[in-house]
């Protein structure tokens, strides 16, 4: 028998479904991210809470240990230093849930995403 896959419809549905204290630390991220961003868009994108501008800025998702973020690689790049104690990929960084949630450096990444993001919108319109 085959499971139903989970779809989400809102930002809202995705953190609902998680207990408590990992709603409390999502809810957090997203409003870390609606001050960074202000003018982004919410939506669902990979199933996942996603924040677009001109294009999908970051995306941010829950685990059993850790809270994934995903500003894309050149968000990684441009704060490689600061995210070096986190384990992470080409366009990821896993924030264990045993530690604090690095929110000012989200915000700071959230500012980058936003400023590239606009500066490529614009670069089009060239």
């Amino acid at each position: 028998m085959v499971e139903a896959k989970i779809t989400y419809e809102t930002i809202d549905d995705y953190i609902s479904t998680f207990s408590p204290d990992i709603q409390e630390i999502l809810s957090k991220i997203r409003k870390v991210i609606k001050e960074a961003a202000p003018d982004a868009k919410e939506k669902i994108s990979y199933q996942m809470p996603t924040f677009a501008l001109h294009g999908n800025l970051v995306h941010f998702a829950a685990f059993k240990n850790h809270i994934g973020f995903y500003p894309t690689p050149n968000g990684i790049d441009a704060f490689r230093e600061e995210l070096s104690v986190y384990k992470g990929a080409k366009g990821s960084i896993q924030f264990p849930l045993n530690q604090p949630m690095p929110y000012e450096l989200i915000s700071k990444i959230v500012k980058f995403r936003v400023a590239e993001d606009i500066k490529k919108a614009e670069d089009k319109r060239k």
